[in-house]
């Protein structure tokens, strides 16, 4: 009996060393190197933990029965997608060959003939959400990360509410991980107000559903299948969090495009569900001379859609690339695609927010700065506000705007909403918003960052070493 813990350690070392040795076989397969060396050194340390936290969230994939149920919506994908390009084809332009990487990516073509208003004032997106849900006539369709119960989320519940009492049919999808303590009382309210209300990815151990990592992030709005809204802004005070107040950017579209967005909400709807609410929807009559694309990604999608087409534009781009992201943690492939962009004589801008609101992601964001900077990056950092507004300028040949962060969780974990501005009124109306980013903004110099505090380079390097865990 005395031998017993001697006898347990040992078995306990032999076992740590079986993982290690074990592991370094399982975790290079198909990963980057980045999230291969944060695997193996996580494991390294602590191979019990590290081995339990692999096997729950090491590969970025879901269960295959969603693998299936995604696989019986491409006949609806087909439908939608040949009636938007038989509706309002684009014109041939100097982004054709992103149109066609797009649709590859995430199956929905271009499509000319919208109006895009982009709304950049929060109060603003909910006062005309509210007074679009109250001029519906058939149905609402919404899906948010963050939805709360707190007055600007009564408001909008306040007006689905009196559109159900409209006979108008209204559906809500929101993510539980991001409304968090709201989602038990949002739902309630919603079925109390005749809403069809769901909870996006729920964690359920006994039905398949384990991976709390794995997040609809998308933002959308669609009423009438006439007017859609697509962004990243949340239904939720904009200082919910204490100190800290939300910028935001929202496209508002009219016209064809609005059919794709209301699609990939029935989508989701289905996925959750499996019930599809709606055939393919009817493209809209033309409202304007935008051409959009909407670009969904996430697990579901085979390929990394949003970082595909970002690096891969990045390398095409000639004279400027504007990047607006509240969160920034990079792949290699992307940080090569801007050191060389830069060498070739583009000017690459990053916008990002001053004011943190998740230290550790902040700490490992801050791990490229110098990185960037050395490599004649501009970085530029925005004072007043938590800018949240995800943006991404091409030259004056592409915009993007939507739910993706330029980090590893909207690359791989989260489902994601982006839609492409192909035309060059649209793209400029986006670099107006993106120059007042930058015009309020400090701009970090290489040798000021680099007179920071050794204990906070200490920190930031030891959180860029999880940052693929992220």
């Amino acid at each position: 009996m005395s031998n017993t813990p001697i006898e347990l350690g040992q078995v306990y070392y032999t076992a740590e060393w079986i993982i290690r040795l074990a592991m370094l076989a399982v975790v290079p397969f198909r990963r980057t190197p980045a999230a291969t060396r944060s695997w193996l050194l996580l494991i390294f340390f602590l191979p019990v933990l590290g081995l339990l936290l692999f096997l729950a969230i090491g590969t970025p994939r879901f269960p295959s029965w969603r693998t299936e149920r995604f696989a019986r919506l491409q006949p609806f994908f087909l439908e939608l997608s040949g009636r938007l390009q038989r509706a309002a084809p684009v014109e041939q332009h100097a982004a054709c060959d992103v149109i066609g990487l797009a649709q590859r990516l995430g199956l929905f073509p271009a499509v000319g003939g919208n109006t895009v208003e982009l709304l950049d004032d929060y109060d603003r997106v909910i006062d005309t959400l509210v007074a679009d849900i109250d001029r519906a006539c058939a149905h609402v369709r919404i899906l948010v990360y963050i939805f709360a119960d707190d007055d600007t989320g009564l408001r909008v519940i306040s007006a689905l509410e009196r559109a159900v009492k409209r006979n108008v049919v209204c559906h809500v999808l929101l993510d539980p991980v991001g409304s968090g303590r709201w989602t038990k009382d949002v739902l309630a309210r919603l079925g109390e107000a005749g809403v069809h209300a769901r909870a996006t990815l729920p964690f359920r151990l006994l039905r398949a559903r384990t991976r709390r990592d794995m997040r609809n992030h998308r933002k959308l709005f669609s009423i009438d299948g006439k007017v859609a809204y697509a962004g990243s802004q949340n239904i939720v005070a904009k200082d919910f969090r204490p100190g800290v107040t939300n910028r935001e950017l929202v496209a508002r579209v009219t016209g064809p495009v609005v059919a794709a967005i209301d699609a990939l909400f029935l989508a989701d709807w289905y996925m959750e569900t499996e019930e599809l609410l709606d055939a393919a929807p009817l493209p809209s009559p033309i409202s304007g001379t935008s051409q959009v694309q909407v670009l969904p990604s996430g697990a579901d999608y085979r390929h990394e859609g949003f970082l595909t087409l970002l690096t891969w534009q990045v390398h095409q781009a000639t004279g400027q690339v504007v990047i607006v992201t509240p969160y920034l943690i990079p792949d290699e492939g992307l940080l090569a695609a801007m050191a060389t962009a830069v060498l070739r004589g583009v000017e690459v801008h990053i916008v990002v927010s001053r004011i943190a609101d998740q230290k550790l992601v902040s700490l490992a964001q801050a791990s490229y700065y110098e990185e960037l900077l050395s490599q004649g990056v501009h970085i530029h950092r925005y004072p007043h506000y938590l800018l949240h507004a995800k943006s991404i300028r091409i030259d004056d040949r592409l915009g993007i705007i939507g739910s993706s962060n330029v980090d590893i969780r909207s690359f791989q974990l989260n489902e994601e909403i982006s839609l492409l501005l192909l035309d060059g009124p649209t793209i400029a109306s986006l670099k107006s918003v993106q120059d007042e980013y930058i015009g309020a903004s400090g701009e970090l110099r290489l040798e000021d960052w680099r007179q920071r505090h050794w204990l906070r380079k200490f920190a930031e390097n030891g959180a860029r070493l999880i940052s693929p865990l992220l």
